[in-house]
């Protein structure tokens, strides 16, 4: 498996488990890829431009506005539903 297929398998598992309240670590997706944790860190940000904290926090908060945008939910849902413990953290 290449690094392009290996990157987008850690993506997908990524997007699998969003919303588990204790998101993996990077460890743990680059266990799911056989990388170590190194390598899956530095392939990570150099092909995708983020950090692997970055783009999950930025894929949640994409998905938070999203729901606020369509929906009439309250803040305070949203916030703990992507993680977030308060409406503070959340902003």
């Amino acid at each position: 498996m290449n690094w392009l297929e290996s990157l987008q398998e850690s993506i997908n598992y990524i997007e699998n488990h969003l919303l588990d309240k204790n998101m993996t670590s990077a460890s743990e997706i680059a266990n799911e890829i056989y990388s170590s944790e190194y390598n899956f860190r530095k392939i990570f940000s150099v092909i995708t431009g983020f950090t692997v904290g970055e783009y999950i926090r930025n894929r949640r908060l994409t998905l938070a506005a999203q729901e606020l945008s369509a929906e009439n939910a309250k803040v305070i849902d949203v916030a703990v539903k992507y993680g977030y413990d308060s409406p503070d953290s959340f902003t």
